[in-house]
């Protein structure tokens, strides 16, 4: 059975709105995955994304429609703040087709941790452009204790939190050497001077535990780094 659900928060990150507008805009994967969004440009079809509103630096909306009344739309609000910051409003709104809870709780979690993820980009990183990379878990990171084994092999403990420092060798990648920037249950975030490692558990909504990365360093091999980190996953769960 189909259900509207709305996705709201407020955020306040350290960044001018310009600075905000362009990441939220570019679909560069500097924060979140890429996506190709150009303002004035209609969908390709029933199913693509249209922007609804490009406002810069105040205003971004995009919208995807599908059949049966089926949408997905993100509108973006920014207002500048005193200090150099600007307020993020977010309202991720649309439909879901099949097992609400589990859907919502998956989608409100994975907001928080990708709004948190563009803070770090605006902070840290603000127009770089970025490699992005992305891979799935083997099937035996499904299982209720796939977090646990993935903050061991990260070196993180039970007393583990956020400003920790971590050291991880991934071979055919090199040594990971950050700061924990976010840890919860569900999710691990990772800076370091040239790249956001971002862990997500989705066994918690059904789907194994992944990752993706936003590497800011000139010259990534995109193909290697992604075969590299599978075969770090996969070793991490064998």
């Amino acid at each position: 059975m189909s259900e509207n659900f709305e996705i709201r928060r407020e955020v306040v990150l350290n960044a001018t709105p310009e600075d905000v507008f362009a990441a939220v805009t570019s679909g560069t994967g500097g924060w979140m995955f890429p996506s190709e969004l150009d303002p004035g440009v209609g969908s390709e079809g029933p199913d693509d994304p249209t922007v609804v509103a490009w406002e810069p630096p105040r205003k971004f909306a995009v919208r995807q429609e599908g059949p049966d009344g089926w949408f997905n739309a993100l509108e973006y609000l920014i207002e500048a703040r005193d200090g150099g910051t600007a307020a993020l409003r977010y309202v991720h709104s649309g439909i879901f087709t099949d097992d609400w809870d589990a859907q919502y709780d998956g989608a409100d979690k994975h907001t928080t941790f990708y709004l948190h993820s563009l803070g770090q980009y605006v902070q840290y990183f603000a127009g770089r452009a970025a490699t992005y990379i992305t891979t799935g878990g083997p099937e035996a990171s499904t299982g209720p204790g796939a977090m646990a084994a993935l903050r061991g092999a990260l070196g993180l403990t039970d007393t583990s939190a956020t400003d920790d420092t971590v050291s991880v060798d991934v071979p055919g990648f090199g040594t990971v050497d950050g700061v924990v920037d976010y840890l919860t249950p569900h999710f691990i975030g990772i800076r370091t001077d040239d790249a956001l490692y971002r862990f997500y558990g989705r066994n918690a909504f059904g789907g194994t535990v992944d990752a993706a990365h936003h590497l800011f360093a000139v010259g990534v091999d995109q193909e290697k780094s992604q075969d590299a980190w599978k075969s770090w996953l996969d070793n991490v769960f064998a």
